[in-house]
C-alpha cells in the first residue's frame, strides 16, 4: 500500500507564493502517476494538476494555469506544487493523489490525508 504525505500547507496573504511537497513511502517509483487535487469550502474535490503513466506533459486546472507549477523528484518519490500569485479562491484543502501503474492521476487509487493551504488578508 502506498502511503501519500503532504506538507507545506499554510495561511498566506492574496498575491503570495507557497510550495507544498509529497512524499510517497513505495519501494518502487511512483512519481509517474502523482499529482494534486484540492477541496475548497462546500466544494466537491477538484483535479489541479497531474502526471500519468502513460507520459505527456501535466495537464492544469484553468483556474491555475500560468501560476502552479507541478514538479518531481523521482529519487526521493517525491512531487511539488509550487503556487504563485495566490488567491482567496484557492483556500482549498490541498490532497496529493496517486495512481497504480498504468494509471492516471485524474483517476487516483490513493489519497494522502491532505495540507490547508488559506488565503486571505
Amino acid at each position: 500500500q502506498v502511503q501519500l504525505v503532504e506538507s507545506g500547507g499554510r495561511w498566506v496573504q492574496p498575491g503570495g507564493s507557497l510550495k507544498l511537497s509529497c512524499t510517497a513511502s513505495a519501494r518502487a517509483t511512483v512519481t509517474p502517476g502523482m499529482g494534486w487535487f484540492r477541496q475548497g469550502p462546500g466544494k466537491d474535490p477538484e483535479f489541479v494538476t497531474g502526471y500519468s503513466w502513460r507520459g505527456g506533459m501535466p495537464p492544469y486546472a484553468d483556474s491555475v494555469k500560468g501560476r502552479f507549477l507541478i514538479t518531481r523528484d523521482h529519487a526521493t518519490n517525491t512531487i511539488y506544487l509550487e503556487m504563485n500569485k495566490l488567491k482567496p479562491e484557492d483556500t482549498a484543502l490541498y490532497y496529493c493523489v496517486g495512481s497504480q501503474p498504468g494509471g492516471t492521476s485524474l483517476r487516483p487509487d490513493y489519497w494522502g490525508q491532505g495540507t490547508q493551504v488559506t488565503v486571505s488578508s
